[in-house]
């Protein structure tokens, strides 16, 4: 499935590989684009929405 979220809290290129790697320790073969700049998050991801949810509030990031 194919999540778009808004982390607003995301700040720079740092932050948008912290909550990459948070995505993908519960989905490795997730794939993950992150842009600080739109703060938007696009995940394609077998795993549930709200995991991943929980996994990027987890790495101390708000899902919008």
């Amino acid at each position: 499935m194919t999540l778009q979220l808004t982390v607003p809290n995301m700040a720079c290129s740092a932050c948008g590989e912290t909550i990459t790697n948070a995505v993908k320790a519960v989905d490795p073969v997730a794939t993950v684009q992150a842009d600080p700049k739109t703060k938007l998050v696009n995940i394609e991801t077998q795993q549930s929405e709200t995991a991943i949810k929980q996994a990027i509030t987890d790495a101390g990031y708000t899902v919008a």
